[in-house]
């Protein structure tokens, strides 16, 4: 088995951009970040005093629930799609060395801004 060279990532990244990367065109026109305000309000992670693992950015989880949502996956496809697939992880910003949300972690998420009636506006957009 070959050892993964210097540049292996950065060739095949520009490569999936030469096929027309419809999710680099997606990260282009839309500004995630607008959205940071009302999803991090829906989410109600502010309280630390519990402690516990701090909560994944918000901006992360509503990119994931949008591939999600464009490509139809279950969390579980979703989990092991977003470890799989280059695209996704650049979309993301995700690196291989980062934690990848688990399926039940997107789950959770999910039925959190579903309970603020929050994920359907978003994934509307």
């Amino acid at each position: 088995m070959l050892q993964p060279g210097l540049f292996d990532m950065e060739n095949r990244l520009e490569s999936l951009s030469k096929f027309g990367d419809p999710l680099e065109k997606l990260k282009e026109v839309v500004d995630f970040e607008i959205f940071r305000t009302e999803i991090e309000d829906a989410l109600e992670f502010k309280d630390r005093s519990k402690g516990g693992r701090p909560p994944y950015d918000s901006i992360l989880i509503f990119k994931i629930l949008t591939l999600q949502t464009l490509y139809t996956l279950s969390d579980d496809q979703t989990e092991y799609q977003i470890k799989d697939r280059l695209s996704f992880m650049r979309f993301l910003h995700l690196s291989l060395s980062k934690n990848v949300p688990d399926a039940k972690t997107i789950w959770l998420y999910r039925e959190r801004l579903a309970q603020k009636g929050l994920r359907k506006a978003l994934c509307n957009l």
